[in-house]
C-alpha cells in the first residue's frame, strides 16, 4: 500500500456516516486527511469526523461553507472548533472571515473564493461583478487574507497567482476541482490533475468522486498519490 500524504485530502461525500467510516476502513493507512461536507451534516457528518480525528488519528477538514451575519458566524465557528478539527470553510466575505477569525481557536479558516463549479455565465447570473473569474478569485483571496484567513479554497487555475501574493505568505491555498488525468469532471467547470494543482503552489488538493466511486478506491487513491511531485 503507497503510504499517505497530506497533501491529499479524501472528501467523503457519501450518504452517511457509517458509509464514511466503512470508506475510511477500507483506505486504511493511504487516507490521512478527511474532508466532512455539509451534504453530510445531517447524515452524522460531524460523528464521522470526530471519529475519524479521535479514535483513527486522521486530519479533519469540516466543508460548512458558513455564511450568515457575523455574530451567527462567530458563535457557529466558536462552537465547531470546540472540537479541535483542523480545517473549517466559510464564505470569502470579508466580514464573515473576520468573524470566523474571532471564534477560531486552534481550527485553521479556509475563505471560500468562488465555487470551482461556477464559470463567468454563472456570476452574471447571480449578479455578480463583470471582470474574469481568475481575477475575481484572486482579488477575494487576498482580501480574505487581510481580514483573518488562514487559507482559501480556489481552483488549480486561480492557485499560482493566489501564491504570489504578497499576502499569502505562510496561507494555505487548498484546491477541489481535481481530477486525475482521464476522469470525468462530474459539477466541475475549472479542474486540473493532482500534480498540476500542487505545482502550481496548492498546498492541499481535495479529491472525492474519483477515489469514493471507484470500483477500486484503493486502488484510485494510490494512484494519485504516485503522481505526486
Amino acid at each position: 500500500m503507497t503510504a499517505g500524504d497530506d497533501r491529499v485530502i479524501v472528501a467523503l461525500d457519501v450518504p452517511h456516516a457509517l458509509a464514511g467510516l466503512e470508506m475510511a476502513a477500507r483506505l486504511g493507512d493511504a487516507a490521512t486527511f478527511y474532508k466532512v461536507g455539509l451534504g453530510m451534516l445531517t447524515g452524522g457528518g460531524l460523528a464521522l469526523a470526530n471519529e475519524l480525528k479521535d479514535e483513527h488519528g486522521k486530519r479533519t477538514f469540516l466543508d460548512m461553507k458558513l455564511f450568515d451575519i457575523g455574530a451567527t458566524v462567530e458563535a457557529a465557528v466558536r462552537g465547531l472548533a470546540a472540537f479541535g478539527h483542523d480545517l473549517l470553510t466559510v464564505h470569502g466575505d470579508p466580514y464573515v472571515v473576520g468573524a470566523a477569525a474571532q471564534a477560531k481557536g486552534d481550527t485553521r479558516i479556509l475563505a471560500v473564493t468562488i465555487l470551482t463549479s461556477l464559470d463567468r455565465a454563472d456570476l452574471d447570473a447571480a449578479l455578480m461583478r463583470p471582470g474574469e473569474v481568475a481575477d475575481l478569485v484572486v482579488d477575494r483571496a487576498g482580501r480574505a487574507f487581510d481580514a483573518g484567513a488562514d487559507g482559501v479554497i480556489a481552483s488549480p487555475w486561480e492557485a499560482a497567482a493566489i501564491r504570489a501574493l504578497p499576502e499569502a505568505a505562510g496561507k494555505l491555498v487548498v484546491t477541489p476541482g481535481v481530477r486525475p488525468a482521464g476522469a470525468d469532471a462530474g459539477d466541475q467547470k475549472r479542474i486540473a490533475t493532482p500534480r498540476a494543482a500542487l505545482e502550481a503552489g496548492a498546498d492541499h488538493v481535495v479529491i472525492g468522486r474519483p477515489i469514493h466511486a471507484a470500483s477500486d478506491p484503493v486502488a484510485a487513491l494510490r494512484a494519485v498519490l504516485a503522481d505526486l511531485p
